[in-house]
């Protein structure tokens, strides 16, 4: 998935206004985006102000990005190349919540979940399979992880919240659903640094304060449990397999004698 340099430079800027835009509609119109939370719930619903203080500074973090794409030098080609290479899966994931927001507040939660589906499963993609280990010698690698990680962290919370509204509204977890939420869970701890790793003990935190909300106070203790479970998994992990890397040389090689505008 490559995208040029200059388009990149307008469209992730233009994908973060729209869904920013989106999302302040869903929040400000009637029904709002927590009155159609508030009347659709389910075994993997979250207090909905754990999302809105995600969103907060998850946004600073998005801006801080976009300005470092904005201004990235033209001589540092492999700092331009990892920034670019994370910017169709940011711009792809900006258009697919900004939408949803539009069909959650209609209440069109199947096709809404659609969007969330794509983005989740697209973020997830990105940080497991492309992104390389973060080089905290270079800040745009740095905040490219950072960006990245966040974006699927809170991706992974709505792809449970809105699957089970969307098919499963006011139902009670059954012994399959604990099973498929801790191994879940663990199996992406197992895998996690500490950015990511965060990201899934929040989403565990929040889901454990929103069902003791809903009056499943065992649920909620238990969910309360994986997330101390999925903190020790990723610090085990990030103990004994350090994440991250120290390197120079993100200025021009020999081998960087010329730089391709896609990635």
């Amino acid at each position: 998935m490559g995208i040029e340099y200059s388009t990149a430079r307008w469209l992730a800027p233009a994908s973060s206004v729209y869904n920013f835009a989106a999302q302040q509609y869903a929040l400000n119109s009637t029904p709002s985006m927590k009155d159609i939370n508030d009347r659709n719930t389910s075994f993997w619903s979250p207090q909905p102000y754990f999302i809105g203080g995600f969103f907060a500074p998850q946004q600073i973090v998005q801006l801080v990005w976009l300005y470092r794409l904005w201004k990235l030098d033209a001589n540092k080609s492999k700092e331009r190349a990892e920034i670019l290479n994370y910017s169709p899966y940011y711009i792809l994931g900006n258009i697919c919540i900004g939408t949803w927001a539009f069909f959650w507040n209609s209440e069109n939660l199947k096709l809404s979940n659609v969007f969330v589906v794509i983005n989740s499963l697209s973020q997830l993609y990105f940080i497991f399979t492309k992104l390389g280990p973060m080089n905290t010698s270079s800040t745009s690698s740095i905040l490219t992880h950072i960006n990245a990680k966040t974006f699927a962290g809170i991706g992974v919370l709505d792809f449970v919240h809105n699957l089970s509204v969307a098919y499963y509204k006011d139902v009670l977890p059954t012994t399959a659903i604990k099973v498929v939420t801790g191994a879940g869970f663990a199996g992406l701890a197992a895998c996690s640094d500490w950015i990511f790793g965060g990201c899934l003990v929040y989403d565990l935190v929040a889901l454990s304060v929103g069902q003791a909300q809903l009056n499943n106070p065992d649920w909620s203790k238990m969910l309360g449990g994986f997330a101390v479970a999925t903190a020790g998994i990723v610090g085990l992990r990030n103990y004994f397999m350090p994440p991250y890397v120290k390197e120079s040389g993100y200025d021009l090689t020999a081998d960087d004698d010329t730089f391709d505008d896609r990635v």
